[in-house]
């Protein structure tokens, strides 16, 4: 199974180079229109020649050279440290606006989306090169020398934001706020999902089985079947999936172990769907789907709770909260599984991020420590940690070769900014879970006061053993 990520060059259903409109704006790729401007005087050598100085100057401070070739719209290139680097492709003046305002992840990312930033090259590559960026820092000198050569090359001009970028409202992890946050990312089209996720719509790291010839569909069954299984499923017992999705746990879980169900879920989207699909099913009385945030939920107890891919919009400040209502929730002796996305460092997050902008507004990550104090603090026993880190990356290729197989189909349902998201997103989360600045990691705990039924051995377990 090939594990190179779709390369961002492959044609696009409407063009993304600039170009000029009879009205005398200029177009950067759908959705962007500016106003026409005088051309800057060109300087000898080209946009190249301009930041060439400053460019080798910073990457020299920290003892590296520019990890990827770039070639400007006028045809000039600032050359890599390795020849045989991806090119990234800039197309127009503006790209570079927004390199100079924010530098860093947003600076980058807008002019990507706009289509006003393209690659040459591998996407995974160019971004595995590009953590030799990290550590770069503007002094007061190199800003200086920036606003210069911004006002020769014509980089000093308006330049438009990207439509895709999110824009929500209210207090940060108040319910009114993450469900709009929610909202944003999983309303966005359910064929568009499918198209992604593949048939299983689970949206959540798979669980591989090492082989070359393992199916993203039986890497996704085979993940559901380790969540019952550590929850120790049994027939009649009450489950609640909180951010339920599409309904794939759910439906698994009383299929194959004759659970009660409940799923919740902020988007009114999914909902929609996985109520379809529990009616598919012909499991209406065993499954009920609800819109409904986590702390509107009153009717425990339930024997087992899972949390799948939904604390990380929970937030660092009512973690606390999460913890003590999952805890209530469960009766004596029940199990909680906490299935999420962890950072392996400390320093504060930022907010002004792709991912923040673009794929989970309000989204945040802590570290396996954190997770563990905070079910603690709550009462809970923590039982069994398992990091699934390398199983993430491989799940997100496969999504990403979904995309590409299907660009087209994308491009008409989503349209061309949020496609080129998620293109980003879905390689970039792979290379930072290679490198290991993320992780995955399923956190099982138990509520004491009652037996709870776990096996003397994580073999009998995670073998499926009663």
């Amino acid at each position: 199974m090939s594990t190179r990520a779709p390369r961002p060059d492959a044609a696009p259903a409407a063009p993304i180079s600039p170009s000029r409109t009879s009205s005398g704006a200029v177009t950067g790729g759908p959705g962007v229109r500016r106003r026409r401007r005088p051309d800057p005087v060109r300087p000898a050598g080209g946009v190249a020649a301009v930041l060439e100085p400053l460019v080798d100057r910073m990457f020299g401070r920290l003892g590296k050279r520019l990890p990827l070739n770039v070639r400007f719209w006028d045809g000039s290139r600032l050359p890599a440290g390795d020849p045989a680097a991806p090119t990234v492709i800039v197309r127009a003046p503006e790209a570079l606006t927004h390199v100079l305002r924010n530098p860093g992840e947003l600076g980058i990312s807008r002019p990507w989306v706009l289509g006003l930033i393209d690659l040459d090259g591998d996407i995974e590559e160019a971004l595995r090169r590009g953590q030799d960026a990290r550590g770069l820092q503007f002094t007061a000198r190199d800003k200086l020398d920036a606003l210069r050569a911004a006002v020769r090359i014509g980089a000093l001009r308006p330049a438009p934001l990207p439509e895709a970028e999110a824009k929500v409202h209210g207090r940060r992890h108040e319910a009114d706020r993450d469900a709009e946050s929610v909202q944003y990312h999983y309303d966005i089209s359910n064929d568009f999902y499918r198209l992604v996720l593949g048939p299983s719509l689970v949206y959540s790291c798979a669980y591989w089985d090492g082989t070359e010839d393992d199916t993203l569909e039986q890497a996704q069954e085979r993940k559901l079947d380790l969540i019952c299984r550590k929850l120790r499923l049994q027939p009649g017992e009450r489950f609640l999936d909180v951010g339920c999705g599409w309904g794939s746990l759910v439906l698994h879980a009383a299929q194959r172990y004759g659970v009660r169900a409940v799923g919740i879920t902020a988007s009114k989207e999914q909902a929609a769907l996985a109520r379809e699909r529990v009616r598919e099913a012909g499991l209406g009385d065993q499954v009920e789907i609800r819109i409904q945030d986590y702390r509107a939920v009153t009717d425990g107890p339930f024997d087992k709770i899972a949390s799948v891919g939904m604390y990380e919009h929970v937030g660092e400040r009512a973690l606390p909260t999460y913890a003590r209502q999952l805890h209530d929730l469960l009766r004596p002796g029940g199990m909680l599984l906490n299935h999420g996305i962890t950072r392996l460092h400390d320093g504060k997050q930022r907010q002004a991020s792709f991912t923040d902008r673009y794929v989970f507004p309000d989204g945040e990550l802590h570290r396996v420590a954190v997770v563990v104090d905070v079910l603690e603090s709550a009462g809970l026993e923590v039982r069994d940690v398992e990091s699934l880190r390398e199983h993430y990356a491989r799940t997100l290729r496969a999504w990403s070769r979904n995309l590409a197989e299907n660009r087209a189909a994308a491009l008409a349902d989503v349209g061309f900014q949020r496609e080129r998201v998620w293109r980003l997103y879905m390689a970039s989360a792979a290379v930072l879970f290679d490198v290991g600045h993320i992780s995955i990691v399923q956190t099982l705990a138990i509520k004491q006061g009652a037996p709870h039924g776990l096996p003397a051995t994580r073999r009998e377990w995670l073998d499926g053993g009663a």
